[in-house]
């Protein structure tokens, strides 16, 4: 069994979709709970009841809470063994659960689950973006033989500070380290990154499959784009590496220490997004090369 978590603001099209894909699911061993952090319309929510779906919880928050918030509420409700915290402009193709629940089987000892993923854009259109050719680039390598592959302990935190590769809508939690790590308050964007790393240090560890069974929409409107562009995605990657890089320090994992300090796929990230912020104007350029030049 597994509950899919889904914190709801944003694209009212977007959403039916992904709530459609969790639906379209080729077995029934799921829960879906949508924690609607007060977005403005009730169409979400009348869409909803009049699925009539006994497996689909609908909770809405009275004031909104904030991406990081709405995260931590709708983890507290979760109780399968297995959790997910999908985006709600994503698609899960029909055979996720299932393969996440059989890897989960397979490996009773990974933490945390990395499915195959494909990047999609606000059409649907499969494509293969500039950022995420760098995350296949850095993504552990499978081999033409081999269709998975456990990470753990400084070889896995220093795989993700190199490049956070990972897709954190598609990501499959062990519920109960995931609710006792929890997300850490204050971070907006690497929250997902810092969890990662929390497990890492932890004694846990990360099951990365090569079967693509998640879709994951990138588009200018998504939150980590704007934050990326105005610079403030940057300023609070620059403040995490660096207490990742002392938190390492005191664990003897130099080699994590290093790919915190360098961050360097974060500074190249943002070196390609500097003739947007220039077109932007404001203080948006200023902020992306004080995170450029470290």
């Amino acid at each position: 069994m597994i509950d899919i978590l889904l914190p709801y603001w944003g694209d009212v099209d977007y959403f039916k979709l992904a709530v459609s894909s969790v639906r379209s699911q080729d077995v029934a061993d799921w829960r879906l709970i949508i924690v609607d952090d007060g977005y403005p319309s009730d169409e979400p929510q009348r869409w909803v009841e009049g699925l009539a779906d006994s497996r689909i919880e609908y909770h809405r928050n009275e004031t909104n809470l904030g991406a990081n918030a709405n995260y931590r509420r709708a983890l507290e409700m979760a109780t399968a063994p297995l959790t997910v915290m999908m985006g709600a402009d994503d698609v899960m193709l029909p055979t996720f659960v299932t393969t996440v629940l059989d890897a989960a089987g397979r490996h009773p000892e990974a933490t945390v689950i990395q499915p195959g993923v494909e990047v999609i854009d606000g059409a649907g259109a499969v494509y293969l973006p500039l950022a995420d050719r760098v995350k296949g680039w850095y993504a552990p390598r499978l081999g033409s033989n081999l269709n998975e592959r456990v990470l753990s302990g400084q070889t896995m935190a220093r795989s993700l500070l190199r490049a956070d590769w990972a897709y954190f809508p598609s990501l499959v939690w062990r519920t109960e380290v995931m609710q006792r790590l929890g997300f850490r308050t204050g971070l907006h964007v690497v929250q997902d990154l810092a969890l990662l790393l929390d497990i890492a240090a932890d004694g846990g560890s990360m099951l990365v499959l090569r079967e693509v069974v998640f879709q994951y929409r990138r588009h200018g409107g998504s939150d980590s784009s704007v934050k990326a562009v105005n610079g403030a995605r940057f300023d609070e990657e620059r403040a995490f590496f660096a207490t990742a890089a002392e938190r390492f320090g005191h664990l003897g994992w130099d080699r994590a220490v290093r790919a915190a300090r360098w961050h360097l796929t974060s500074r190249l990230n943002a070196a390609t997004l500097l003739p947007t912020a220039v077109r932007v104007g404001g203080g948006a350029p200023r902020a992306l090369l004080r995170h450029i030049l470290g």
